[in-house]
């Protein structure tokens, strides 16, 4: 499969225990006015939101393919992690963690924080347990969420990060007024993205997102684009707050 790495897992929050009895502040979306449907593409499910073909998603079947050796190196993750300007206490939500490649790295950035590692899939929610045993870390949090809410408690969520999954999102705009829900009043959502506007980026179109899209897109959930971070070599960090 083409650059199967790309189809990153669509992730979605839960929260942990108790989750039941959070409450939440997000809107509810009338899905009919939302979305369009039509036959699908090659690499699409034949929804459109906003102008955009949704993505196909990857299968837990691709798990070793996120934790290849040379991911590091392909998609600089070093600098992502320097361009998040984590801080010690902060709450980060990893939509869509997989194997938890950069939770994990995301850890040892918050002693007194924790990553809140969601995913849809139960066989990536045993590999984040597996992994957090392996490391003998305690601050990961493996969340098993839906696909259209990722029942993350109110005001709680310093940093939600998702790393090439926004654009495979079933329920784009249900998941991110979740998440927007989630965010504390300075709490920021980082998109990384493949650069739509970038013909040389060897990537399948619906799997990338043009700063364009993404704001507009954005703006509908109540966030503006605070920084367009380009220090990665074919991906965006578009940094949006409320």
């Amino acid at each position: 499969m083409y650059r199967l790495w790309l189809f990153s897992l669509l992730s979605l929050s839960a929260c942990g225990q108790g989750s039941s009895q959070q409450k939440t502040t997000a809107r509810t979306t009338d899905s009919s006015s939302v979305y369009q449907y039509e036959q699908a593409t090659r690499d699409g499910i034949g929804k459109r939101y906003m102008g955009r073909e949704i993505a196909q998603v990857m299968g837990h079947l691709g798990a070793s393919w996120l934790e290849r050796p040379e991911r590091e190196r392909e998609e600089r993750t070093d600098l992502l992690l320097k361009a998040l300007a984590l801080k010690p206490t902060d709450v980060v939500a990893d939509i869509g963690a997989g194997t938890g490649f950069f939770s994990f790295s995301m850890a040892p950035e918050l002693p007194k924080g924790r990553v809140l590692a969601v995913d849809i899939q139960p066989e990536m929610i045993d590999y984040l347990k597996e992994g957090s045993a392996k490391r003998k870390v305690t601050n990961v949090q493996p969340i098993l969420g839906t696909e259209s809410d990722p029942k993350l408690p109110a005001n709680s969520v310093d940093l939600a990060i998702l790393i090439d999954a926004y654009h495979e999102f079933s329920y784009p705009r249900e998941m991110m007024e979740h998440i927007v829900a989630s965010l504390k009043p300075t709490g920021r959502v980082a998109l990384v993205e493949y650069r739509a506007e970038d013909p040389t980026v060897p990537i399948k179109e619906l799997h990338k997102l043009s700063v364009e899209q993404a704001t507009k897109e954005m703006k509908a959930v109540g966030l503006r684009l605070l920084k367009n971070d380009g220090r990665l070599p074919q991906q965006h960090i578009m940094f949006f707050g409320k």
